[in-house]
């Protein structure tokens, strides 16, 4: 009988570019809507390759942030198209201005048991 092989640095690293691709799907599931508008869709799909949607449902803030905010992202690697940009910082700055009640949102780790 053979001795199995050591695992070697390219297959731990397969594995886990696997695991991820596997689990993302699922993670990007838990993670709560964004509210109805035209550009939803595409706001959703830039913005949840790097982070759940709770992350834009906690922020408030005015227009001139949301647009320091989304060229930040931008430069970052989200993938916008310029032709979409504006239209991405009038849906951010309309639902998620800074005189509105941020959401409350539950935690998404399990809690430590003391």
């Amino acid at each position: 009988m053979s001795k199995p092989r050591p695992m070697k640095l390219a297959d731990i690293g397969l594995l886990l570019a696997l695991s991820s691709v596997l689990l993302l799907p699922r993670l990007r599931a838990q993670s709560p809507g964004l509210p109805a508008g035209p550009i939803r869709d595409k706001v959703t799909t830039a913005c949840t390759e790097c982070h759940e949607s709770r992350i834009i449902l906690q922020q408030r803030m005015g227009k001139g942030a949301w647009t320091k905010e989304v060229d930040k992202m931008v430069k970052w690697g989200a993938v916008v198209d310029p032709a979409d940009r504006d239209a991405f910082i009038n849906y951010l700055s309309t639902n998620f201005p800074p005189d509105k009640t941020p959401e409350d949102m539950p935690r998404s780790a399990p809690e430590r048991k003391r």
